[in-house]
């Protein structure tokens, strides 16, 4: 896993976030996966903390299990041998003030691009919280232990962002093997497959940047239905593309954005998905002329022809993040995206508030 470099990835942004805005005190929590299978915690703080862990995202310290008292160097190595994922409070001794921190990415054995979106600084100085909303990829191959971990989340929704060819290439089985709520659309796959590696014409823009302009209508009743499942507060949801990182990234900055996370870390975020990805665990092995007339098909047969599949880059050859674009887009035509929420996916202020109320602490 490269969880070092996305750790430190995100916590740039996040620390370059703290010092525009003045904040002080215990910031800059990350928990890292080390190659010895320790969680790596770090932090900042010029007072003493004390570390707890539970199984539990929102447990408090009085129901957790202290680790150390009085940690003054920012660092601490934990181990973790219970089989439910673990979810670390830093307390600062002076104020008393709790810091949540657990990995950014669970790690399963054929996942892909599964990632908590716990942590980041959103509105009114709070932090979105861990354990509630996963963005990931697509991930038919996941072995029973992977799903005897992931039942332990408490998703009780997913949201799957494909088309139907993909689908029928690589059906979601979390719904089966947990019982959460599933929700899909139909729509055909050629308006996006016929452009992903298609070469741009000569001096004109990648063909797929303009689908992160196009998503926000196309795609908006698959948004409403991540957005009404957060409202609904049954339990974690989960969403989901083919590589959990086009698709899921605009729902993700769409989310992220509601939450008044800024658009720095929102851009730290997507970038992580080059890192994350484990495109040979998205998609089955697939023999030829299996699903004849499927574009979807077609695409990933030529690409697993080609050799073992890797992460492409999400920028343009200028250097601009693909998700700019949406930004763009929503800038250009809504004036915000809170303006977006409310007049495309019927996401009003009151709503917006709910989510903050729900989902920051």
């Amino acid at each position: 896993m490269n969880s070092f470099i996305a750790a430190r990835t995100i916590l740039g942004a996040v620390f370059a976030f703290l010092a525009a805005t003045g904040a002080e005190a215990l910031e800059g929590a990350v928990a890292e996966r080390a190659p010895s299978g320790e969680i790596v915690l770090r932090w900042t703080d010029a007072d003493p903390v004390d570390v707890y862990v539970s199984a539990r995202p929102d447990a408090a310290p009085a129901a957790a299990r202290l680790l150390v008292r009085g940690d003054r160097d920012g660092l601490y190595r934990a181990r973790w041998t219970r089989p439910e994922r673990p979810y670390f409070m830093l307390r600062d001794e002076r104020d008393g003030d709790v810091v949540r921190v657990a990995e950014r990415v669970v790690t399963l054995e054929r996942g892909s691009n599964f990632r908590d979106l716990g942590g980041y600084p959103a509105a009114g100085g709070k932090h979105v919280r861990w354990g509630v909303i996963y963005r990931t990829a697509a991930m038919p191959m996941l072995t029973d232990a992977d799903y005897r971990y992931v039942g332990r989340l408490g998703i009780r929704s997913i949201i799957d962002l494909r088309s139907v060819e993909e689908r029928q290439l690589a059906p979601d089985g979390m719904p089966t093997r947990t019982g959460a709520l599933y929700l899909a659309h139909d729509y055909p796959a050629d308006a996006i497959f016929s452009r992903i590696g298609a070469p741009p014409p000569a001096g004109g823009q990648n063909p797929v940047t303009g689908l992160y302009r196009t998503w926000l209508v196309s795609l908006a009743p698959q948004f409403r239905d991540i957005f009404q499942q957060l409202l609904r507060r049954d339990g974690a949801v989960s969403y989901h593309c083919s590589a959990g990182q086009d698709r899921t990234g605009v729902a993700t900055a769409l989310v992220l954005s509601a939450l008044g996370v800024p658009r720095e870390v929102i851009m730290a975020d997507y970038q992580l998905s080059t890192l994350e990805r484990r495109p040979d665990n998205e998609i089955p092995k697939l023999a030829p002329g299996q699903y004849p007339g499927n574009i979807v098909a077609d695409f990933y047969r030529r690409a697993q022809a080609a050799g073992p599949m890797k992460a492409r880059p999400l920028y343009t050859a200028a250097g601009k993040p693909f998700l700019q674009e949406t930004f763009d887009e929503i800038d250009a035509r809504w004036g915000s995206v809170d303006a977006y929420l409310d007049q495309v996916l019927g996401i009003d202020k009151a709503q917006i508030a709910k989510l903050r109320l729900l989902y920051l602490e």
